[in-house]
């Protein structure tokens, strides 16, 4: 049974959510997405968290790119807008905010592994891992059919334009500041930024076709 949407940031620090996240990590639209990550934490020899399966999967219409997962990932195992970080907490808030229909998106990240050495702290990908991760887009692109925008969120996600530009050529892409509280207390006009390209990226939706009301979860 699909769990409820949750109306809250950082959902996920409950252990009864969280189990009951876990418990349909295998659904279909996801599985194609869990097997992607598999084969590259293997390639890599590092961690790549699952898609939120409350998300919509292979069906998504709307690509959110992050730039890596950062430590705390371990904690839930997904990329979602639900873990208990501020980031996660922002992109709830403003995700929201624009109106985007949950089913609709996929977050992931443009370093899919996780970069950092156990209980080390968060730090900037380097170059090498960047030129290193680029090649994980083409697979994960081939496993959207009903894409219609991609959010380059950061400076790390913006650098794969290119590389997306040339895989799905004419695809919308709308580039924003990365939702870290780091950033986004910074100065006021980057959480603006962040609302207006997610409402262009939330009229891009509304206009290419019907929004997403749902999928199954097997019980």
């Amino acid at each position: 049974m699909r769990p409820p949407e949750p109306g809250t940031p950082k959902s996920l620090a409950d252990p009864e959510v969280l189990a009951a996240r876990r418990a349909i990590r295998d659904a279909g639209h996801v599985a194609p997405l869990r097997a992607m990550a598999a084969r590259i934490a293997r390639e890599f020899d590092a961690p790549v968290p699952d898609p939120d399966p409350l998300d919509g999967g292979i069906h998504a219409r709307l690509l959110l790119l992050l730039e890596t997962p950062g430590p705390a990932i371990v904690r839930t195992g997904f990329v979602s807008r639900d873990n208990p970080t501020g980031t996660a907490a922002n992109l709830f808030r403003f995700l929201a905010e624009a109106g985007i229909a949950r089913a609709d998106t996929l977050i992931w990240n443009a370093i899919p592994f996780v970069i950092h050495a156990e209980g080390a702290l968060n730090r900037a990908p380097r170059r090498s891992e960047i030129r290193a991760a680029a090649p994980c887009l083409a697979p994960l692109l081939a496993l959207l059919p009903d894409l219609a925008v991609v959010v380059l969120s950061g400076r790390v996600a913006g650098m794969a334009r290119e590389t997306i530009a040339a895989l799905r050529p004419g695809l919308p892409m709308v580039v924003i500041p990365h939702p870290s509280p780091t950033y986004v207390c910074t100065a006021p006009d980057v959480a603006a930024r962040i609302r207006a390209g997610l409402g262009e990226a939330g009229v891009i939706l509304r206009t290419c076709g019907t929004a997403r009301t749902g999928f199954s979860v097997p019980d």
